[in-house]
């Protein structure tokens, strides 16, 4: 069992900053593959970034390739997403998710899903 917790959401304009946190409870953290969704108000759930349970191999969605870096710290049982160049498009809340099978990841069904965190980048 893993719970998620995301922190770190808010309100920025358009070229700003920000730093998504999610916090896992268990101790088996290091054994699971990590990911980032967003849903924006009337749009579906989208794959935003995923990173291996090593950290060693990451993958983004197009729309944020160069801008957004997902990164973790295994021994804080913590993962990252730095989110650079915000654009109001970004606006959305932001849900980690974790499973021990990667491409449940790129397929959106990972098991253990966070509650989610806003984030609103205003023009």
């Amino acid at each position: 069992q893993v719970q998620l917790v995301e922190s770190g959401g808010g309100l920025v304009q358009a070229g700003g900053s920000l730093r998504l946190s999610c916090a896992a409870s268990g101790r088996t953290f290091s054994s699971y593959a990590m990911g980032w969704f967003r849903q924006a108000p009337g749009k579906e759930r989208e794959f935003v970034a995923a990173i291996t349970w090593s950290g060693g191999s990451t993958d983004y969605a197009d729309s944020v390739k160069g801008r957004f870096t997902i990164s973790r710290d295994n021994a804080k049982n913590t993962m990252y997403l730095q989110m650079n160049s915000l654009k109001p498009e970004d606006t959305a809340v932001y849900y980690c998710a974790a499973d021990v099978a990667w491409r449940t990841l790129v397929t959106m069904t990972p098991q253990y899903w966070g509650q989610g965190t806003q984030v609103t980048v205003s023009s």
